[in-house]
């Protein structure tokens, strides 16, 4: 075979390889035209920008292209190069403020859009359009074909965020950047920063040293959270930390090049332990015994809300010294944060030790008020105009609602969307974040295998969420927001196992059109995301092959049934000792499980491959089940 002919071979092969490249991009844009040919990426390459604010993100293009291709590209100023980066020198009034267009085709690639973020967020997609190898850490040998293609995307909602709590597991300045960066890759805008609570104050607020001298360290323990020891007498507090207000600046910086807006909370008027423990005259025991907490159970909870502080973590509501302390805290974290937005808290704030304290009575009674509810809204009145003062707006949990709250207040409903809907109606600006469909935290396939949790969340359900509830004027709900609470999460690592892929659904709910929503569709994607994870060194869960084990009883007899996310996942099982295959009884309806001690081992198989976990249920674990 001759030379010529063997390289024509080649590049026909290629050609068809990339025409039939399938497109995988979370979130879902709005509009995508796929048609025949690709681009492909050579060191002869150039990258180029119309406009100066288009040169940062284009030299980010450089560096993630360069790492991956061992190439040595450029970012320069110019309008004719084979990846150019344009802000639009006339308005579209389609794709707003955060939308793009890109078109590539085998000449090379366009990304226009109004503003920065604009081109930040088609640079995302546009790293997705290469092989997963785009994402290695060092050189591959990967062929660099960008599919031909026209896009056309926008958000449909302006607040998409998710939040990390770095108050219960200290989580270092490179994690925190890391974390917003990965966040951001996904189209997200906002990183809201859980920075106080009872185990640890983690922002320096140089007026309040002890804040960060006392209230940023605790005694070091190991298990689950609500089952460790008290701190002992004299027992040294070792485990914790803190970020400087240079730290602060560093990472908010690094979040606006990103396009993140990072919105600070400091929890108050309870979970305040920390606080207290730096400060504990604040308290209305004023017990000067109060440590940072560690991870004990300091609370009873009695279900549909009600619970009791066994430790008081709560601020005063009638001491002057107590608006004294926050003007102090929130004229520096003011100072620090561009965010309109500070986050005030406001949730599971305990009213037992003001019911017992006089001058709160002496308070109530001058107010003329008849509940002690009405405390925490005269609380939040107060803390409003302290805001206002420093040009901030107050945002808080949907708890702020209680006692009355100014309309300018925006609220973040967690407690299912009831708040929500009841804010919005209200007038007030809302944030959807609901426990029910956008707390990672949460176990996310079956308990027996995942760390405990009281409560589960499948990614499936995830997906499922819609932020505007049937009644509610939309124009009321900026977006929603997921929340990863970390008392059962020391490492990054392991932040984002929890994280992805339910943050990668979550995405699509804010980012993309409610029309285009597929589940069956969005799964494929999010399996080829998997393999992008990996190449990427990014941890996640495969939960989602797992199967979904429940059991009742129907005349005193259990009865078994299981299901699977994934539509094309076949389950087998066993009761007889033996460990399945796909040779063992498959699952097609409900069973009725013998009498006796017998032990399911459950599995799941694609095409006679093994896909998820062994789970191995004894019999009374699904006796436990079926109640």
């Amino acid at each position: 075979m001759k030379p010529i002919y063997f390289i024509l071979i080649i590049l026909s092969c290629a050609k068809l390889n990339a025409q039939n490249q399938v497109i995988n991009l979370i979130p879902q844009p709005v509009k995508i035209e796929q048609s025949v040919g690709f681009y492909l990426l050579t060191s002869a390459s150039t990258i180029g920008y119309n406009n100066p604010e288009a040169q940062k993100i284009a030299e980010m293009l450089t560096v993630k292209l360069n790492v991956p291709t061992g190439y040595s590209l450029m970012a320069n100023q110019n309008k004719t190069a084979s990846i150019q980066l344009n802000l639009n020198e006339v308005t579209d009034p389609q794709i707003g403020n955060e939308g793009y267009a890109l078109n590539v085709d085998n000449k090379g690639v366009v990304i226009s859009a109004n503003q920065s973020a604009g081109l930040y967020y088609g640079m995302q997609t546009l790293l997705q359009l290469f092989p997963k190898e785009i994402e290695s850490k060092s050189v591959s040998l990967a062929k660099w074909n960008v599919p031909a293609v026209k896009i056309i995307d926008y958000p449909r909602f302006a607040w998409r965020g998710m939040m990390l709590d770095v108050s219960r597991h200290f989580f270092s300045k490179e994690d925190v950047k890391t974390y917003i960066d990965q966040i951001s890759r996904l189209k997200y805008n906002t990183f809201h920063w859980h920075l106080t609570d009872d185990n640890g104050w983690r922002i320096e607020i140089k007026s309040l040293p002890k804040l960060t001298e006392v209230g940023a360290w605790r005694v070091e323990r190991f298990g689950y959270f609500g089952d460790r020891s008290n701190p002992k007498q004299g027992e040294p507090a070792t485990y914790g930390g803190f970020y400087s207000q240079d730290d602060i600046r560093e990472i908010i910086q690094f979040a606006k090049e990103r396009n993140v807006t990072i919105i600070p909370e400091i929890d108050v008027p309870g979970h305040s332990m920390a606080a207290l423990a730096s400060y504990p005259e604040l308290s209305c025991t004023k017990d000067k015994n109060i440590k940072v907490n560690p991870g004990t159970e300091f609370s009873e909870w009695f279900g549909n809300g009600k619970f009791k502080m066994l430790i008081d973590n709560t601020l005063n509501p009638s001491d002057e010294k107590v608006y004294d302390f926050l003007d102090k805290v929130f004229t520096e974290v003011a100072a620090l944060f561009p965010s309109p937005y500070i986050h005030v808290g406001g949730d599971e704030c305990y009213k037992g030790y003001w019911e017992k304290n006089l001058a709160c009575q002496a308070l109530m009674k001058k107010q003329k008020m008849t509940h002690v509810e009405e405390l925490q809204g005269y609380f939040m009145k107060r803390l409003e105009v302290i805001l206002k003062a420093k040009g901030k707006k107050l945002l808080g949990w949907d708890e702020i609602l209680e006692g009355g709250i100014s309309p300018e207040a925006t609220v973040m409903s967690w407690r299912g969307i009831k708040g929500g809907i009841e804010a919005a109606k209200m007038g007030h600006e809302v944030v959807m974040t609901p426990t029910t469909f956008a707390y990672l935290d949460y176990v996310q396939g079956d308990k027996s295998i995942e760390s405990p949790v009281y409560a589960s969340l499948r990614t499936q359900q995830c997906y499922g969420f819609e932020p505007v509830p049937e009644g509610v004027d939309s124009k009321y709900i900026l977006g929603g927001q997921g929340n990863l609470w970390t008392e059962q999460i020391p490492t990054l690592r392991y932040a984002e196992y929890m994280i992805y892929p339910r943050s990668w659904a979550l995405s699509e709910v804010y980012w993309s059109p409610k029309e285009n929503k597929n589940w069956d569709n969005f799964s494929k994607r999010m399996e080829n995301n998997f393999e992008r994870a990996d190449v990427a060194e990014i941890n996640y869960s495969k939960a989602v092959y797992d199967p979904i084990i429940k059991a009742g009883l129907a005349n005193g007899k259990l009865i078994l049934t299981m299901a699977s996310e994934l539509s094309d996942l076949d389950i087998f099982y066993t009761i007889d000792g033996t460990m399945p295959d796909n040779f063992s009884t498959k699952y097609s309806k409900p069973v009725q499980l013998p009498e006796g001690n017998i032990t399911l081992r459950v599995i799941t198989y694609r095409k006679g491959k093994p896909m998820g976990h062994l789970i191995i249920l004894k019999r009374d674990e699904l006796e436990k089940r079926a109640k």
